[in-house]
C-alpha cells in the first residue's frame, strides 16, 4: 500500500523542507512497523502538547482519531499531561 502524501502547508515558501517531510517523517517514518499509526498519534499529540504547539496539534488530533485513537483517549491525554507539562 502506498504511504499517503502529506502536503506541508509551507509548501510553497519551503518546498525542499516540504519535500522532505513527505518522503522521510510522512513516507518513511510513519510507515515503521514497529510502532502502530495509533500509537504514533497518541506519542505525536502527545510530544506537541507538552511542547505547546497549537499549530500542529490540531492537525495531529484528527490524524490520531484516523488511526484509531478515541476522543476519550485525546482528552485523558491532555488532562494527564496538564500535571506533567501544564
Amino acid at each position: 500500500m502506498e504511504p499517503e502524501k502529506h502536503v506541508a502547508p509551507y509548501a510553497h515558501l519551503a518546498p525542499k523542507m516540504a519535500q522532505l517531510s513527505s518522503d522521510v517523517l510522512y513516507g518513511d517514518v510513519w510507515e515503521r512497523t514497529d510502532l502502530s499509526k495509533r500509537d504514533r498519534s497518541l506519542i505525536t499529540v502527545a510530544a506537541l502538547v507538552a511542547t505547546c504547539r497549537p499549530e500542529q496539534t490540531g492537525f495531529h488530533m484528527q490524524r490520531a482519531l484516523q488511526n484509531g485513537v478515541k476522543e476519550t483517549e485525546l482528552v485523558e491525554l491532555i488532562t494527564h499531561l496538564a500535571f506533567y507539562a501544564g
